[in-house]
């Protein structure tokens, strides 16, 4: 029982071997720093040693998630965790869908306000019920960036034209799908939107490379 009762617990240096296999650049620095932010509150023994549970390794692989696929600002984060302590339900390594008010979008694309209303004014980005997703926060870091070279939101319509007649031809294929009404109908149409799209994006790709090399005279 004493043995079990130790195993409840984790040191510092177990952590950092558990989550760097899929967290390479996590360190015990960065762990302690996340701690100092008030992300995670490990528990200390009598002698002063952090001492982790099982969800706060749970809660760290949240932590490091958000911000390496959506790069989300620790505010953020922090704010999302608060919500989910509030669910009936231990912290989960799956990072929910990114709802993010105007301001958190601003502040995690590193853009003002201004260049948010004229992308929204392009249809760049849509806010859904005054909250952005993941989509618009790539979109918005994507269209922050192109404006370094002089490229800003209005030279970006025919972009979004091309997307939107791309995203036609999909609904094109899956439409017979949606209309059946056998099981699974639904998923298969989800999964065959996803690989048309995954076509239609490499086909994209290639003919830029192309059209760019005749540009450069190449």
């Amino acid at each position: 029982m004493g043995a079990q009762a130790v195993r409840a617990f984790m040191s510092i240096g177990e952590v950092l071997a558990l989550l760097q296999g899929e967290f390479p650049d996590v360190t015990i620095s960065k762990i302690r720093f996340l701690e100092g932010e008030g992300l995670i509150e490990p528990q200390r023994s009598p002698s002063g040693y952090r001492k982790f549970t099982h969800n706060d390794v749970e809660r760290l692989r949240y932590i490091l998630t958000a911000q390496r696929d959506h790069y989300l600002p620790l505010r953020v984060i922090k704010d999302h965790l608060e919500e989910q302590a509030t669910r009936p339900r231990d912290v989960s390594s799956e990072v929910p869908a990114v709802r993010l008010s105007r301001e958190e979008l601003l502040e995690a694309a590193g853009i003002d306000d201004e260049t948010l209303a004229e992308m929204e004014s392009f249809g760049l980005v849509v806010p859904v019920a005054r909250r952005y997703d993941a989509d618009a926060l790539d979109v918005a870091r994507n269209v922050a960036e192109l404006a370094r070279f002089g490229l800003h939101p209005r030279h970006l319509r025919a972009v979004k034209a091309v997307v939107e007649r791309e995203a036609g031809l999909v609904e094109q294929a899956v439409a017979p799908l949606l209309r059946r009404r056998a099981p699974g109908a639904i998923d298969q149409a989800g999964e065959t939107g996803r690989e048309i799209s995954g076509l239609l994006q490499k086909l994209h790709s290639a003919l830029l490379r192309g059209s760019v090399r005749g540009v450069l005279g190449r």
